[in-house]
């Protein structure tokens, strides 16, 4: 039997639910708000652990081609302090294999395939429970109904509400995203400095991470704890003043979208760290406003049948390499439960099963991450330095 079948979000649970979905020759319909593959930009990179996300991409046969992608070299991690002192300087094994990156575009592509996606699709309601089936409503005034809906539609889901009333909210941690280009070319030394995966400096109550993308491509994150809206007050939000260098121009407050109001404001509030450390502010192309945002930790709903939620849609937790992952390997294990259901009755049975396994192990490593987080942005900065400790031990 073929149900009728809709995943919401073109990202990489539901990709991945959609693919396995495709190669157990069931079909699936792929609703993405997104007019084109390319409309935006498809963000950073990804490391794919073992028994995760490599587990389902062996799912959706692709475990090989992902493999030629990878690069396991960006699994160094360097630790330094806020003088540029190495603390750390973890290197992969040639064989490690554990948790190699790939690109988030280069992900999208691999999981894209053969799919039939409808792009442009805005989903704005999910109704369970109408006389034939699931209501789906697009933003066009469309409306289509289906035996299951996938919500994959990330953290401000529009399916969400039709299992649940949790929102998400603020974790009190802010990062601002800037990017370097053709790193190795124009900034040898910061290429050094890096090294082959991801550098990171804590200081108190605030962090600088930069991670190698492929092409001498490199992500920076400026995070610190601050309410929302830090920016429209800098000496009281963040305790910057103009003795701190904010006498350039800059009033109390900054526009998120002037680039170099933000770049000064950060080198601000940065200030005293070690000179090739702030550079990565101080090249960076263009300044991103990224709030920290997470669900309740043990984020569950009464069964609702023909609607389920995947990946940050369900349990939106902070972004310390978890979040794609088990997304991926939960709309990998769901498809597989989807496509080996014969009748309306097991097809119900076997969504309610996954939830039940979802949430045990997302509540797990949501605890785990929310307890991370309070770690790497800490008025401590050796905690962050022990939790890496005991994660590389492990």
């Amino acid at each position: 039997m073929r149900h009728r079948i809709a995943v919401v979000g073109g990202g990489p649970a539901g990709l991945t639910f959609a693919r396995v979905l495709h190669r157990h020759d069931h079909p699936v319909t792929v609703l993405e708000r997104d007019p084109a593959p390319d409309a935006r930009p498809p963000g950073g990179t990804l490391d794919m652990h073992e028994g995760l996300g490599q587990s389902a991409l062996s799912k959706a046969g692709l475990l090989a081609e992902f493999e030629a992608l990878s690069r396991p070299e960006g699994q160094a991690m360097r630790i330094l302090d806020t003088d540029g002192t190495v603390l750390r300087d973890w290197r992969p094994r040639p064989d490690d294999r554990a948790n190699p990156e790939i690109d988030r575009g280069q992900l999208r592509d691999l999981l894209l395939g053969p799919l039939d996606v409808q792009w442009g699709r805005g989903v704005t309601e999910v109704e369970p429970g109408t006389r034939d089936g699931v209501l789906v409503r697009f933003a066009d005034g469309r409306q289509e109904t289906y035996d299951l809906v996938v919500g994959a539609d990330g953290a401000w889901s529009r399916v969400r509400p039709a299992v649940s009333s949790a929102t998400p909210h603020y974790t009190g941690v802010t990062a601002v995203e800037t990017s370097l280009e053709d790193v190795d070319t124009r900034h040898p030394d910061l290429a050094r400095l890096i090294g082959d995966g991801s550098m990171a400096v804590y200081g108190v109550n605030r962090s600088i991470v930069a991670q190698r993308n492929s092409g001498g491509h490199v992500k920076v994150y400026a995070q610190f704890r601050a309410p929302l809206d830090w920016h429209t007050d800098l000496d009281r939000h963040l305790g910057l003043n103009r003795r701190a260098g904010l006498d350039a121009g800059l009033d109390a407050g900054v526009d998120l979208a002037d680039v170099e109001a933000v770049r000064s404001s950060l080198l601000a509030l940065f200030d005293g760290w070690a000179a090739p450390v702030l550079d990565l502010l101080r090249h960076g192309t263009a300044f991103v406003h990224r709030p920290l945002y997470v669900l309740p930790v043990s984020h569950t709903w009464a069964h609702v049948p023909g609607v389920t939620l995947l990946g940050d849609a369900a349990h939106l937790m902070p972004p310390l390499g978890v979040g794609a992952n088990l997304a991926m390997l939960e709309g990998a294990e769901l498809a597989e439960s989807v496509a080996a259901a014969t009748g309306p009755d097991e097809l119900d049975e076997s969504v309610r099963a996954f939830e039940e396994q979802m949430w045990a192990r997302a509540g797990r490593w949501a605890k785990f991450t929310m307890a991370g987080l309070e770690r790497l942005v800490s008025p401590d900065p050796t905690e962050a330095l022990a939790l890496f400790d005991e994660v590389q031990s492990s």
